[in-house]
């Protein structure tokens, strides 16, 4: 199989739109949280699999010592400056100052993210509100570069 492209992951993401919302699940159209999402959408572009480690407890951010999901993503993928994430890209986020990240979406390049929320489902959202709540971007390793346009046009 061929490098994932940002176009293919970007493609991806928008088929998971509408899936509802489920804690510790990642399957399309039937369930998935944020990280679910990305593990998901990882597999079916790359056909191969991306395992991050997951919190037993919904609310674990609330709880958490240091930067859990910070250090697994680091684990995986490459960190990047957020003001030159591309499409394709993650951002973690976190809910509130002061806890650790504990939100992923997808960065899209038109000023969205694509992302699942508790209680909800899989959203496409504008990402200005969620800007002040990024921690850190990644971007997958062994991606093939389609998309030049960085995240800093859509702040």
């Amino acid at each position: 199989m061929s490098a994932p492209t940002r176009s293919a992951l970007v493609a991806e993401a928008e088929r998971w739109i509408g899936t509802p919302y489920c804690h510790q699940a990642s399957r399309r159209g039937a369930g998935t949280d944020c990280l679910g999402l990305v593990m998901g959408i990882w597999n079916a572009v790359a056909g191969s699999t991306i395992t991050l480690s997951r919190a037993d407890q919904k609310h674990w951010a609330q709880h958490a010592k240091g930067e859990p999901l910070l250090h697994g993503l680091r684990a995986h993928l490459a960190e990047i400056d957020p003001l030159q994430a591309l499409p394709g890209d993650l951002v973690a986020l976190r809910w509130r100052h002061g806890w650790p990240a504990s939100h992923l979406a997808f960065v899209m390049g038109d000023g969205t993210i694509i992302h699942a929320y508790e209680g909800g489902a899989v959203v496409r959202s504008h990402l200005t509100p969620w800007t002040q709540h990024i921690a850190a971007a990644f971007t997958f390793p062994g991606m093939s570069e389609d998309t030049t346009a960085p995240l800093s046009k859509d702040i």
